[in-house]
């Protein structure tokens, strides 16, 4: 399988999952549908559906557009999210296919929305699964808890994708990498992955290339919102549980202004 980024607006990204052998693809959260589709066209790819994380316009914004220019395409979103222009709503635990070789599960990780979905996405054997996690989990951050509590966070951080396997390919909604390792080095001053993943990110942002993917194993080394239950971490806050951990620091990065 191949993913492809496509910048959109400011800092979003949506993204395009093609199946190699069939020319299908799917695209995640086409906010801007001219765009997505025409980035399909150079991979000579097929757009079949269209994968919403969540119901915010600058993801599912786009839905009703690619339905006009894409006729019959089907939109899949979380059934507990008001999704723009959604056909057919899924489910945890819901799994698509993609094409001869790609398979998608769908996962409820709600907090930022009620109904917010990840896509974990695995092609042929040997290949390397990727996760497409919306605004839930970001290279070293995680999305504002609009809709939920810090226990969802938690839950959809370190138990539904910290379970997926470490070489997991993290794909998420916005290039918030540099801003985020640098509020995460308030939190872990000395913590060496971060102080290098971050000046590797600076470096990416000059030369305007992604910092996106990152995997899941760097970010449980490098992300202090998956990294709540260090007795380190949670001493330094002042924190008793894994949980007041995540909700303190999600407060100190609401109030950041690095």
């Amino acid at each position: 399988m191949k993913i492809s980024h496509v910048p959109c607006l400011e800092d979003n990204y949506s993204y395009l999952i093609i199946d190699e052998s069939t020319g299908d693809s799917a695209v995640v959260d086409p906010v801007d549908p001219e765009k997505v589709i025409q980035s399909a066209e150079q991979h000579s790819a097929n757009i079949k559906f269209v994968l919403t994380t969540h119901h915010h316009w600058d993801h599912a914004g786009g839905n009703e557009k690619m339905k006009q220019l894409v006729p019959g395409i089907k939109v899949y979103g979380g059934s507990l999210d008001k999704v723009k222009g959604c056909t057919d709503a899924v489910d945890n635990g819901d799994t698509l296919s993609l094409g001869h070789d790609v398979n998608i599960l769908a996962l409820h990780t709600p907090c930022h929305t009620k109904g917010h979905i990840s896509y974990y996405v695995t092609g042929k054997d040997g290949e390397t699964p990727a996760v497409f996690t919306g605004d839930t989990l970001f290279v070293a951050g995680c999305g504002k808890f609009f809709e939920g509590t810090a226990e969802q966070m938690h839950q959809s951080l370190c138990v539904t994708l910290a379970s997926l396997p470490k070489p997991t390919q993290v794909y998420c909604g916005h290039e918030y990498t540099v801003k985020n390792l640098e509020f995460a080095l308030t939190v872990e001053p000395n913590n060496e992955k971060i102080q290098q993943k971050l000046s590797w990110a600076r470096q990416q942002r000059q030369a305007n290339l992604p910092t996106i993917p990152s995997t899941l194993e760097e970010e449980l080394e490098t992300n202090p919102f998956m990294r709540v239950n260090n007795p380190e971490i949670q001493e330094k806050l002042g924190c008793k549980s894994p949980i007041d951990t995540l909700r303190e620091i999600r407060n100190k990065k609401d109030q950041w202004r690095g």
